[in-house]
């Protein structure tokens, strides 16, 4: 089982298994949230060749409003 990195120990730019192995989803429960749009919920991210990835600021600030909505409901 890989090493699950603290926030501060991860890179710059995220892969789908960094952000599967942080949250504790299958990499395939990423690839789906990147193809929601960010408006609609979805994680942002950008495509390098073939690869999609996700700069660390905008994954932070996408879970921070996950949390926020969370925390409003109820």
């Amino acid at each position: 089982m890989a090493k699950i990195l603290t926030a501060s120990e991860m890179p710059d730019i995220l892969s789908a298994q960094l952000i599967a192995n942080y949250l504790g989803l299958s990499r395939s429960t990423v690839y789906s949230l990147f193809d929601v749009k960010p408006e609609s919920g979805g994680i942002p991210n950008f495509t390098i060749g073939i690869s999609r990835k996700v700069d660390k600021r905008d994954f932070f600030s996408w879970l921070d409003q996950k949390k926020e909505a969370s925390n409003s409901v109820g």
